[in-house]
């Protein structure tokens, strides 16, 4: 008898909680986190990394110190929920990963995709990307029927498309909180897009990425959402909120703001051009949302 595949999500924020229950309508799905939670399946940490597979859903910026202290390599095969970059280093997450999981074993989920839909069963697409399609044709049968996924082998084109929407998605919150119109939004969000692209090609991206699911698709929504917390950010910024403040009512991670930080070092490292995710930077360190504004109209 064939032994059936064990599961885990490690990480119970709001992501990996619907990411929980969208595994769990096909099979049974295992649950941990640093704070144990009143969930169905939830065990401890032991048990879930002795599981088959694993989709990790921790914070960006909590990832490198959670690896060294946590993670052993056992053959597991690994999906990455996370997005970011990490802050200290401008390490993309493929890199952080490579110390402790061969590219063969690995993939990274990217796509529109909000939590408090997904754990409603509405339907969406999400890309598992990964440099083994065989990885791939193991993780998508675990998905449920109001999913569809799709394979991509661009795995740095993922990374930087759904580290760099959240930066865009704060800079979009600003322009709605200042009132600035939606001509003006749509011309940031179209212009963002073409700045990840040229982000994202300086580190070989490919271009198909940043027009799919997981470029547009997934900045169309979370640059347009309150829903967004990285948007929220940017309704807070918008209205002289300090950051602090804005963080604490938030309750939750909102990962461009560290992002930005990772992203305005890369571009000064590789002589990149990237106007707007500069501006967000300047403004969550204080810079006047107003003054931001009359730079990017002059620059």
């Amino acid at each position: 008898m064939t032994k059936k595949p064990t599961i885990a999500v490690i990480g119970a924020g709001k992501w990996g909680q619907a990411l929980h229950f969208a595994l769990s309508q096909k099979q049974e799905t295992f649950i941990t986190s640093r704070t144990p939670r009143d969930i169905k399946n939830f065990t401890d940490l032991n048990t879930a990394l002795n599981c088959d597979y694993l989709i990790i859903a921790i914070p960006a910026q909590q990832l490198k110190s959670w690896l060294k202290e946590n993670f052993v390599f056992k053959n597991q095969k690994v999906l990455v929920a996370s997005k970011g970059i990490e802050a200290n280093t401008g390490e993309f997450l493929n890199e952080i990963y490579s110390d402790y999981v061969p590219a063969s074993n690995i993939g990274f989920i990217s796509g529109p995709s909000f939590a408090a839909e997904v754990i409603q069963g509405l339907p969406c697409a999400l890309v598992l990307n990964s440099t083994s399609k065989k990885l791939y044709d193991e993780f998508s049968p675990f998905f449920p029927t109001f999913i569809k996924t799709y394979y991509s082998s661009d795995v740095i084109g993922a990374e930087v498309a759904g580290a760099y929407k959240n930066v865009l998605a704060i800079a979009s919150g600003i322009c709605e909180g200042l009132h600035l119109g939606k001509n003006a939004q749509a011309s940031l969000i179209s212009r963002g897009l073409v700045e990840m692209h040229r982000f994202g090609k300086n580190f070989g991206a490919k271009e198909a990425t940043f027009l799919g699911l997981s470029g547009a698709g997934d900045l169309f929504l979370t640059a347009s959402s309150p829903m967004s917390r990285n948007y929220r950010v940017g309704l807070g910024l918008a209205k002289n909120k300090k950051l602090d403040e804005i963080l604490e009512e938030l309750g939750e991670v909102a990962e461009g703001v560290k992002t930005s930080e990772a992203i305005s070092k890369l571009s000064k490292d590789h002589d990149i051009y990237t106007p707007i995710a500069n501006e967000v930077k300047l403004i969550l360190e204080g810079k006047s949302p107003q003054d931001s504004l009359k730079d990017l109209l002059n620059s």
